[in-house]
């Protein structure tokens, strides 16, 4: 008899501080070009969507625009990404990576593999099967995350509480 599997046994809240820890351990990689970790999220954006316009960039990174300009022309001197006019809308410019910027991305995401399977190593066969047997769904949850259109902190009418980082200090 197949136990059913209920949202009880689901704690969301485990899920996230487990998610929030392992990011903490595997993004912060040290990087032999010296990036910030702002810099390197705008190269791994533009390596995963392909070349972008600022105004987008600035939606994906959570930065203003001047902020983000600035970015992007200190990427745009260390010769990582180039400006080029959108092909279609000859008024608009995109942001890509140029091979430099790839090559960093791909050394970094080959360095990772390498941290994350001696990690993965260190688990017992029935922990690293578990992991296998979750891929998909957690691949599932990525993509309907990329396709949401929510703001960050959505609010509804029953929630007006603001996010902790909004409120003001009185």
């Amino acid at each position: 008899m197949t136990e059913q599997f209920s949202d009880a046994d689901l704690n969301v809240g485990d899920l996230t501080t487990i998610i929030e820890e392992f990011t903490t351990i595997f993004i912060r990689l040290p990087s032999v070009e010296k990036l910030s970790f702002t810099s390197l999220s705008v190269l791994h954006t533009l390596s995963r969507k392909g070349p972008m316009r600022l105004t987008d960039l600035t939606v994906t990174e959570q930065m203003t625009q001047p902020a983000i300009t600035q970015l992007v022309r200190r990427l745009e001197d260390d010769g990582l990404v180039e400006r080029q006019t959108d092909p279609r809308d000859a008024r608009a410019v995109l942001i890509q990576l140029t091979p430099r910027g790839a090559q960093i991305v791909e050394v970094r995401h080959a360095a990772r593999v390498n941290q994350l399977s001696s990690l993965l190593d260190r688990l017992s066969q029935d922990e690293r099967q578990s992991i296998a047997e979750a891929l998909p769904a957690l691949a599932h949850a990525v993509e309907l995350g990329r396709k949401a259109e929510l703001p960050l902190h959505p609010r509804s009418s029953t929630n007006t509480q603001q996010h902790p980082l909004e409120q003001t200090k009185e």
